[in-house]
């Protein structure tokens, strides 16, 4: 059949279609045109969060604008560093480390080790157990001290470098509370499978007698930890390798490196969930220049993991038989 004078093709180039695929077109065409308007604002604001995860990544703009680079000797610097993790966190994952290859090493390997935090420091002598506690709680902040100095030497007020404060508590709080749901929720999930190939010792996080000032000293413990943790690795250790002209993915990946080493005691399922958190937690820090977010939810974490391990054991066992010491 011969094509007819009227049976030309739109002058676009493109065929006009069947009546019902013209139909179908009318009748779509503004649901179509108002969801790209809906999703607009989505669009823009994802596209602000990719831009800004390409300047985090390739240092632009400059890491902080709350201080200016020390003006210390790059010698000077590097040794600090070195020292105040030797003394601290540092420290923590060389032991960490030599925990590990001896629990692989002994008989029944990783599977079979358990590692108890928050025991009991003299079992009998509450009292003394006590004072111990407290003793260790206090002194675990010495390091918090120390690099607090070191920093007011060449950036003024180190809480305002740190973001150390109570300016934002509001804010400050939700963040750590968002954060710590995003770590911990999954954290429970990688804990178990870990445990169920093998890869991590039994964790006991704490141990401790069953007396009045349990909770409390689970509590005191927990925070401890967060602040000792947040102000060295993230805060103090970011803040020298932005003097030392550090760039970001390399500082960020020693942050997790080291978070994720000390942990090593508790198996490597522990250490990829630390890792993970560190490159979590170097990030924000990197990004909004703030470790009090941070402490929140490290604290949250930890208190929730102490004092709810303390409380729950018995139910534990029966939830999770064979996983849960």
């Amino acid at each position: 059949m011969q094509p007819q004078v009227g049976d030309r093709a739109p002058a676009d180039g493109r065929r006009a279609g069947s009546p019902f695929a013209v139909a179908f077109r009318r009748v779509w065409s503004p649901v179509v045109a108002g969801s790209r308007r809906a999703w607009a604002p989505l669009e823009e604001k994802s596209s602000k969060v990719r831009a800004t995860t390409r300047a985090i990544w390739r240092d632009e703009p400059d890491w902080l604008t709350v201080s200016p680079r020390s003006d210390l000797p790059r010698s000077v610097l590097r040794n600090e560093v070195i020292i105040v993790l030797l003394l601290s966190l540092g420290a923590s994952a060389v032991y960490a480390v030599v925990q590990l290859l001896a629990d692989i090493t002994a008989r029944g390997g990783l599977s079979k080790a358990t590692a108890s935090l928050n025991a009991s420091q003299a079992p009998g002598r509450p009292y003394l157990d006590l004072t111990y506690q407290l003793l260790g709680i206090f002194f675990a902040l010495i390091p918090v001290a120390l690099v607090v100095h070191l920093l007011r030497r060449d950036h003024g007020n180190p809480f305002r470098v740190l973001g150390l404060d109570a300016r934002r508590p509001g804010r400050d709080i939700g963040i750590g509370v968002g954060l710590a749901l995003l770590i911990g929720v999954p954290g429970i999930g990688l804990y178990l499978a870990a445990r169920a190939l093998g890869i991590s010792a039994n964790v006991v996080p704490a141990s401790l007698p069953h007396v009045w000032w349990a909770i409390p000293v689970l509590i005191l413990s927990a925070i401890q930890n967060a602040i000792g943790e947040e102000v060295i690795v993230v805060g103090y250790l970011l803040t020298r390798l932005r003097d030392l002209r550090w760039r970001t993915p390399a500082a960020i990946a020693l942050s997790a490196l080291i978070r994720g080493s000390y942990h090593l005691y508790q198996g490597f399922g522990a250490f990829i969930g630390n890792a993970v958190m560190g490159v979590i937690f170097a990030s924000f820090y990197r990004r909004y220049g703030r470790v009090t977010p941070l402490v929140v939810a490290h604290s949250i974490l930890d208190i929730v993991s102490f004092v709810g391990y303390a409380l729950l054991r018995p139910y534990l066992h029966r939830w999770f038989p064979g996983l849960v010491p």
